[in-house]
């Protein structure tokens, strides 16, 4: 097995135009982003958590993987807090623990800094990841895949990436945290339409779901640390209907079912099944 085989399993059944992305940047990010977070052993932050301005809810893309990316790290000896906003935050504090929530207050840019100074003070994280967060778009605004201003529903956590030295965003659309890496190659491209983020990582993971970018982030921690840390299948759909159960929606159309990203729980289950064939 090779880094690179996870790379392109997380990116099968692509509907977004990532493979576009994948073709034209430096491969091996997923390598880099494994020895980031590895080499900085201690407190992680693992921010998640996307509006879905039809549902008024967040969507199942991220909490899934943000929780399983998280117990694996508590496993391997990390603290884990995860960082949203009230729109998330009960979804979040009940596939964890309320303990381990952090509730970024959704204000102004300026406040929003301080807030992310003064976390990082707090807390010194070694590391923090974003995982399907919005990103703020050139003019100063955070837009889903349809172009629609959503900003008033979304903490400005983007300043915690900007104040850190080490970072990694895991995206499937270009406007998310850390697709700012790519923001140049993304208006280039003519099957990818959307407003992209301009807030940059220090590593970028880019995937078909955001989900499956935290499952290829595991399966790279896997193999470095030669333990299979892999979520099971049935891990994988369970964490979802929770995430469902929660009150996530499906976040293409915005409906409330167990699905994410226009997959059923038997489509989503592909990617974990060939990761774990690895092993």
């Amino acid at each position: 097995m090779d880094y690179l085989d996870i790379e392109k399993i997380i990116l099968e059944d692509d509907q977004r135009g990532m493979t576009s992305i994948y073709e034209k940047i430096n491969k091996g990010y997923l390598e880099r982003s494994v020895d980031l977070i590895l080499e900085n052993k201690g407190l992680v932050f693992i921010s998640t958590g996307f509006y879905i301005f039809s549902a008024q809810s967040a969507e199942t893309d991220g909490p899934p993987g943000a929780i399983a990316l998280g117990e694996t790290l508590e496993k391997l000896g990390f603290e884990v807090m995860y960082v949203t906003d009230k729109f998330s935050k009960n979804i979040i504090s009940g596939m964890s623990s309320e303990e381990k929530v952090i509730d970024f207050p959704i204000t102004s840019h300026t406040e929003s800094s301080k807030v992310a100074n003064d976390l990082i003070k707090d807390y010194d994280p070694k590391s923090i990841i974003a995982i399907e967060r919005a990103g703020l778009s050139s003019d100063g605004k955070y837009k889903n895949f349809k172009g629609i201003d959503f900003s008033k529903y979304n903490a400005k956590v983007d300043y915690l990436f900007e104040q850190h030295p080490s970072t990694v965003g895991i995206g499937d659309g270009g406007n998310e945290i850390g697709m700012g890496n790519y923001k140049d190659i993304i208006l280039q491209l003519d099957n990818i339409s959307i407003s992209p983020s301009i807030i940059t990582t220090t590593q970028n993971i880019i995937a078909s779901t955001s989900n499956w970018g935290a499952y290829g982030l595991i399966a790279g921690i896997s193999k470095k640390t030669k333990m299979n840390l892999i979520p099971s299948v049935q891990k994988g759909k369970n964490l979802i209907d929770l995430a469902y159960k929660l009150g996530a929606v499906e976040g293409m159309s915005g409906e409330s079912k167990p699905w994410v990203d226009g997959r059923s729980l038997e489509k989503d289950k592909i990617c974990l099944e060939k990761l774990n064939s690895l092993f």
